[in-house]
């Protein structure tokens, strides 16, 4: 048996009691973190909390040679990520990897960041279209590639009228990507600056104590300072008139979007 367990979005306080219940129940824990990282907490302090050995897998582990699936076709296994198991397709190919083995599958879900950004922001959840993430830049031979495709979602998504939710790349060597960073590589693709001018609401440590939500004109949002990660940005599309409100209100978002809602 492979059971998924959601960790939510911070620290080891997050996890639902069902989760802790498999958790305790089971004879192997393992863990993932390079799809979502729990800022909040360490392995050991989750090991104290939940009385149990964790170990934790690479990216190999999981995309490339999840040969520990194994243990689960005799045993009972439990895979712990942060946010909520299979809002991460990395997840679904485990599910069928598992499920080509004979291995019976459960999911024990836990808060997610897609439905903490909207609830945070007050933007509503149902207009929101399709998410994409913000990598770091590449080369390619002696050239640096700068990603233009959460550029051209937005557009997108705001010729159809919804909102974008915007992932952050997380590196090993580059580490976690802010929203000042991730604005600026946006600016960098915008050559005809359709953006400018347009609203963006940044999204620090969701699931914290300090956690801040920031909504400003989206260029402005490169000279804020988030403090430490995970950082989340969203591109608003046209608002209805309670979206502006609680921007405005519990955002920090410019008095003049009030005009703006509809």
């Amino acid at each position: 048996m492979l059971t998924f367990v959601g960790l939510g979005l911070y620290d080891e306080e997050d996890i639902t009691l069902k989760g802790i219940a498999a958790i305790r129940d089971a004879d192997l824990v393992f863990a993932e973190f390079y799809t979502s990282w729990m800022m909040g907490t360490t392995i050991e302090r989750m090991e104290s909390r939940y009385q149990k050995k964790i170990t934790t897998l690479s990216r190999d582990d999981i995309e490339t040679d999840p040969s520990w699936l194994h243990h689960a076709i005799k045993s009972d296994v439990v895979l712990l990520s942060g946010g909520d198991p299979m809002i991460s397709t990395t997840h679904i190919d485990l599910r069928l990897r598992a499920s080509d083995l004979g291995i019976a599958t459960a999911i024990i879900h836990g808060t997610s960041i897609v439905s903490a950004a909207s609830g945070l922001s007050g933007l509503q959840n149902y207009r929101f279209g399709r998410s994409a993430t913000i990598p770091f830049p590449y080369r390619v031979r002696s050239k640096t590639i700068v990603s233009e495709t959460p550029y051209n979602v937005i557009l997108s998504n705001r010729d159809a009228d919804l909102h974008t939710l915007l992932f952050l790349d997380i590196d090993s060597e580059q580490g976690f990507m802010t929203i000042p960073q991730a604005v600026q590589l946006l600016m960098q693709v915008d050559e005809k600056r359709l953006l400018k001018g347009v609203l963006g609401v940044g999204i620090a440590r969701a699931g914290s104590r300090d956690v801040v939500v920031r909504c400003d004109y989206l260029y402005d949002l490169a000279g804020f300072d988030f403090g430490a990660p995970m950082h989340l940005l969203i591109v608003p599309a046209g608002l209805h008139q309670m979206e502006a409100e609680a921007l405005i209100r519990f955002a920090g978002a410019p008095e003049e979007v009030r005009n703006s809602g509809r």
